[in-house]
């Protein structure tokens, strides 16, 4: 598979292959993404945990990646991916393939909506579960999110035989050997990759468990998708979602 991104790091020997790796997509997030990777790195560093933080900078117009490379001087834990902007899915969907030989894949948005105060608890289950997935609580949207996200859970419980609560949450832990074929038969251009990993594992009655994990409105950037273009997008993934039930 041809890669796209570019890695910059201060990686040592001792960390190829890490028990954990956290994916993290960014788009210009100049004033957010500092303080997600330090709080993450200080909350993996705690539970004292092999890890690498893979930030995917998706084509970022503003100092993201700037402040990313300044970051990635000091943290030998990142490490920094630039690439011409293609879009969240494809994005995330990158990371998990690029990162499969870690035990862990972890996938969380770099928007500081979902803060890792709440992933010990993921963490703590993992030898119980091989799929861990975040449930947003307090989370405030608007009635066409609401209804995306109804229809999304609808189409997994329909045509994968599982009912998963917030199937495209960015909050999930994945034991890595058993989603790297997930991973490789998802086409790159997904929109919303994480809907179809979840109808994968309900389909290969993996053991789940969805925790409750506290959300926040973003403090800094903005929104991408609004209104119509939602609701074009939304039509888009609830098509791939069917017919990525043929390829399972």
């Amino acid at each position: 598979m041809k890669k796209l991104s570019r890695k910059t790091s201060k990686m040592t020997a001792n960390q190829n292959n890490p028990i954990l790796a956290v994916i993290i997509p960014v788009y210009n997030e100049e004033g957010s993404i500092a303080k997600v990777i330090e709080e993450w790195t200080k909350e993996l560093l705690a539970l004292k945990i092999h890890f690498q933080i893979h930030v995917y900078n998706d084509g970022s117009k503003d100092k993201t990646l700037e402040i990313l490379n300044q970051l990635n001087a000091s943290n030998p834990h990142l490490v920094v991916h630039d690439k011409p902007n293609s879009g969240h899915g494809s994005t995330i969907l990158l990371g998990y393939r690029e990162n499969s030989d870690a035990t862990w894949v972890f996938q969380v948005d770099s928007d500081d909506e979902m803060g890792p105060e709440s992933f010990r608890a993921l963490w703590v289950h993992r030898d119980q579960y091989r799929f861990m997935i975040g449930r947003r609580y307090g989370r405030e949207q608007p009635i066409s999110r609401k209804f995306v996200s109804f229809v999304s859970r609808i189409l997994v419980f329909l045509l994968y035989g599982r009912s998963i609560y917030d199937v495209n949450c960015p909050y999930r832990l994945m034991k890595s050997d058993v989603f790297k074929s997930c991973f490789s038969s998802i086409p790159s251009n997904t929109f919303a990759p994480n809907v179809l990993i979840a109808g994968y594992a309900a389909h290969h009655k993996m053991k789940i468990v969805e925790l409750d994990v506290p959300f926040r409105s973003r403090q800094t950037g903005a929104v991408s998708i609004y209104k119509l273009k939602l609701l074009k997008v939304a039509s888009l993934s609830f098509l791939q979602t069917i017919l990525y039930r043929g390829k399972i």
